[in-house]
């Protein structure tokens, strides 16, 4: 896959190391590359993991953390930010500190908290710091649905109660919402977005793959490579689901359990 002509611009994201190579700071920098954008990171905690689950993780030291993010916005023209996995209270209310000075460059939020496994990732207090003082300086946070009654406080079971959601997240202050909704029952996996003005719906047929691994961190690196392209935020939401939904058909099996999804197939 060639992909679309570089811009010079980069995108940044704050997330953890997988080192599995199929999430976190590995998916999002292959999806930036992918999307033709210049992909620079912060690491904000080394997983040990593979297909089958999350086996140990240490977070960095806030400190480190913050000194990743000023290294990297002071050389690069960087024009859209995307947080992953933030690990500790600690270092979620570092990057909140850091971000909130960087409050003119668009920031995606990926909540990451509980992996597709099961696994937690992110401290129980930790997410009372995402709500407060993450989202509000948020341009979009895209939970999916686990992530989603986390946020809202309510339990999500229809399309109905989605759109509840995304009212009650936005009350954060965020900007916009969307809920993925591959979890909801039915043949299409519809996402919801939310901007405060309108509710749009970006449906698409849920595919029956294991290779899913790492979908949550590539739909929002591919929101925020568009972002970065210059896409408005409904045309950067409706490009991503498309690519995750090729990265899926086009992903082959890799180790034994819930593989990578393929992110450069050929758009």
């Amino acid at each position: 896959m060639a992909g679309p002509p570089h811009t010079g611009h980069a995108a940044l994201t704050v997330a953890g190391s997988d080192s599995g190579g199929g999430a976190g700071i590995q998916a999002d920098l292959k999806t930036f590359a992918a999307h033709g954008v210049h992909g620079v990171c912060a690491v904000t905690a080394v997983t040990a993991q593979n297909t089958l689950g999350v086996r140990a993780f240490e977070p960095i030291s806030p400190a480190l953390v913050v000194a990743q993010i000023t290294a990297v916005v002071d050389d690069f023209d960087v024009r859209a930010i995307k947080t992953g996995m933030l690990a500790t209270r600690e270092v979620t209310g570092a990057v909140c500190d850091t971000l909130a000075l960087l409050s003119g460059i668009p920031l995606v939020v990926d909540p990451v908290m509980v992996a597709t496994s099961g696994d937690r990732l992110l401290d129980y207090d930790a997410i009372e710091c995402v709500r407060a003082r993450l989202l509000p300086n948020a341009r979009l946070v895209t939970p999916n649905l686990r992530e989603a009654e986390i946020l809202a406080g309510m339990p999500i079971a229809s399309l109905a109660d989605a759109r509840r959601a995304t009212a009650r997240i936005r009350q954060t202050g965020v900007a916009a919402v969307v809920i993925t909704g591959g979890h909801l029952d039915g043949p299409d996996a519809i996402d919801l977005l939310d901007d405060g003005g309108t509710v749009l719906e970006f449906s698409g047929p849920k595919l029956e793959s294991r290779n899913t691994h790492g979908t949550g961190c590539t739909f929002s690196a591919a929101i925020t490579a568009g972002l970065a392209r210059g896409r408005d935020l409904a045309d950067a939401v409706a490009a991503a689901k498309r690519y995750v939904e090729g990265a899926i058909r086009h992903a082959s099996p890799l180790g034994g359990g819930r593989g990578p999804v393929h992110h450069f197939w050929d758009k």
